[in-house]
């Protein structure tokens, strides 16, 4: 597999986990993001809270929905 990492391409995927998405249903994929989003969401929201405890609940997700709109930095 050839890593080409530049502008032009988000991220690369290994070749057996794109056979694996490749064996999935549309259903399945979807689900399977969806989960992972998820997942993010809750660690990023564990971690903010961690470096910022005074921070209330509706900061704490004003954060979460920029960083996953615009990256961490």
């Amino acid at each position: 597999m050839r890593w080409r990492l530049d502008k032009g391409q988000i991220e690369v995927v290994d070749d057996a986990v794109a056979d694996v998405l490749r064996r999935m249903t549309a259903g399945r994929r979807v689900e399977a993001a969806l989960a992972a989003n998820r997942f993010v969401r809750l660690r990023l929201q564990g971690h903010l809270h961690t470096l910022h405890p005074d921070w209330d609940d509706a900061r704490i997700q004003a954060e979460i929905a920029r960083r996953m709109r615009l990256g961490s930095g």
